[in-house]
């Protein structure tokens, strides 16, 4: 079975805490336009306080999608790039680990 996409989640969430307040302002007999302002606040501060797991994971699948062309460099990656530096540098006249300018 598909997973529902965390987006798709937070975004029906996030109307439900909207609507449901709205819903009930209306109902007291507040003006629409008040109620609107009104429900938009609690409904901010509320998914605010009450979604941050749901909010958490759609912000790490943005990320995911947005680096996913640039795999994760590894430790071997991290260290032949560092001795690839020195090496250029060494090269190029520059001074060398221990040797003074």
């Amino acid at each position: 079975m598909k997973r529902i996409p965390s987006w798709l989640t937070y975004t029906v969430l996030r109307l439900v805490v909207f609507v449901v307040p709205l819903v009930v302002l209306l109902l007291i007999g507040i003006v629409w336009w008040a109620a609107v302002i009104a429900a938009a606040l609690i409904g901010l501060c509320l998914s605010y306080i009450l979604l941050a797991k749901q909010r958490h994971a759609v912000a790490t699948d943005l990320y995911a999608v947005r680096h996913r062309d640039k795999p994760a460099p590894s430790a071997d990656d991290a260290e032949d790039e560092a001795l690839d530096a020195a090496e250029s540098e060494a090269d190029a006249g520059g001074p060398t680990p221990g040797q003074k300018a």
